[in-house]
């Protein structure tokens, strides 16, 4: 690292890359991860980070352009040295029906919510992988330290989600597809390889299990401020991450979170931490999310047939 980089990054911390870090829950995210002693942090809100003794580095980027995101990458890593942790927060939002959702909105919302979240994902991976197995040499695997963290802000599948918002849920379930097919990427390559060349990867979905305070329930709160009291802080969100990140791959991998539920079943949390989340106190937040969601395995979930690899048949057309 030049000197420069040195001073954003004296310690050679482990390195979180948030994208959406803004306001909102990726706000909280950023906060949460960057005043976490073992967390350098790249994000919007950087002054006042640094204010919490935090570390953090700001850099903007549109996420519907491909190679402003690979940039975004490449400079993080170039200036404070690696990268261990991507969030991807930014979101598009538009709910109606399909006959109220001009393509021009959805093209919006793929772009913002599929496309971007791809990219970043693409452009990180090899990063994340380096310093998996790094740290895997030196013997820090499976304390979620430099191991190679993905979160997406994608919701569990299920079909009451698409009511009402087709468009959307088409562009965020995609993202949750992603999740699930690129931990399925990671045990391969885990099942594959040899203990000195192993990894801790691990991608986890987040979302929440009851409304949180946010830019897009602002307009609500406005209009009934009855609205509030079925909100809570997006501090359990941040809380919620720091505890993804500290889990053992094999808890989080592939998993579709609902912010709550994962800190009630894996971290116990009770009634009495949760609550205290709600933002007018003394209330109970709605859920928003099913009580039970359904299982997406199916008997012959091992089963890849013959497996076909486009990547390995020869010179691909030109795109």
């Amino acid at each position: 690292m030049s000197s420069i980089d040195a001073k954003l990054n004296p310690r050679s911390l482990p390195t979180a890359l948030i994208l959406g870090a803004s306001r909102g829950i990726g706000r909280q995210l950023a906060i949460s991860l960057a005043t976490d002693p073992k967390t350098d942090t790249i994000t919007t809100v950087a002054h006042e980070i640094t204010l919490l003794g935090g570390h953090a580095l700001a850099l903007s980027c549109d996420v519907r352009d491909t190679a402003a995101v690979e940039a975004l990458v490449h400079e993080t890593v170039r200036r404070l040295g690696r990268l261990d942790v991507l969030i991807y927060n930014p979101g598009a939002i538009w709910w109606a029906s399909v006959a109220n959702t001009p393509p021009k909105r959805f093209n919006l919302m793929w772009e913002v919510n599929v496309r971007g979240c791809y990219a970043a994902v693409s452009a990180a991976l090899p990063y994340l992988t380096a310093n998996s197995i790094a740290s895997n040499k030196k013997g820090e695997k499976g304390d979620g330290k430099g191991s190679g963290r993905i979160i997406i802000i994608s919701p569990p599948i299920y079909s009451r989600f698409f009511r009402g918002k087709t468009a959307y849920a088409m562009t965020k379930v995609g993202m949750s597809v992603l999740v699930s097919g690129l931990a399925m990427d990671f045990d391969r390559l885990r099942n594959e390889a040899e203990p000195s060349t192993g990894h801790d990867l691990a991608v986890t979905a987040l979302w929440p299990a009851a409304s949180i305070e946010s830019a897009a329930t602002e307009r609500a709160v406005n209009s009934d401020q009855d609205v509030r009291k079925d909100l809570r802080h997006p501090k359990i969100f941040g809380d919620a991450v720091l505890e993804i990140l500290r889990a053992p791959v094999g808890t989080v991998n592939g998993k579709l979170l609902l912010d709550e539920d994962f800190l009630r079943e894996e971290c116990g949390y009770g009634d009495r931490e949760i609550d205290e989340y709600a933002i007018v106190k003394g209330s109970k937040p709605r859920r928003i999310m099913p009580a039970k969601l359904p299982s997406l395995l199916v008997d012959e979930q091992a089963d890849e047939g013959r497996r076909m690899d486009s990547s390995k048949l020869g010179k691909p057309a030109k795109l």
